[in-house]
C-alpha cells in the first residue's frame, strides 16, 4: 500500500462549472467531475459500482502502479480528493491488453463517493398582472 497524500491541498479546491450538472466529493462537497464527462456507469471500483469519465477537477492522484484489475494488468494511479484527501477511485495511465486501451488517461470514480448535483432551477413565478 503506497502512502496518502499529503491533505494540504484543501486552499487549492476551485468552484468550477456553476450551474452546471456535476458530481460532488460525498465527505468535503468539492466539484469532481460534470456529468457530462461521463463515459460508462458500468464500471467496478474496490467499494462496488464505478463511473468511467473523461477529466476530473480538484484531483490529484498518487503513485502510479501495475494493478491487476478484472479486466487485466493496467498502470493505474489512486485518484484523491483536493478537499479532504478522500480516495475516490483511480486513474488509468496504461493498459497492457489492446482491447483496453480506450481506458488511457481516463478515470475510474467510486459512484459511493460521489454525490450527483443536477443544479436544477425551479420556474421562476410569472409576475402578476394587476
Amino acid at each position: 500500500m503506497h502512502p496518502i497524500p499529503a491533505s494540504d491541498t484543501q486552499h487549492l479546491v476551485t468552484q468550477a462549472y456553476a450551474g452546471h450538472p456535476t458530481y460532488i466529493c460525498s465527505h468535503c462537497s468539492a466539484v469532481i467531475a460534470l456529468q457530462d464527462e461521463m463515459i460508462s456507469k458500468a464500471f467496478s471500483g474496490r467499494e462496488g459500482r464505478g463511473y468511467l469519465m473523461n477529466a476530473a477537477t480538484n484531483v490529484k492522484l498518487g503513485r502510479k502502479e501495475d494493478r491487476s484489475l478484472m479486466t487485466g494488468v493496467h498502470t493505474v494511479a489512486d485518484v484523491f480528493c483536493m478537499g479532504c484527501n478522500d480516495r475516490l477511485g483511480w486513474f488509468y495511465h496504461k493498459a497492457a491488453d489492446p482491447s483496453q486501451k480506450y481506458k488511457e488517461s481516463k478515470y475510474l470514480l467510486e459512484r459511493e463517493k460521489l454525490v450527483k448535483e443536477n443544479n436544477w432551477e425551479l420556474d421562476k413565478p410569472s409576475p402578476s398582472i394587476p
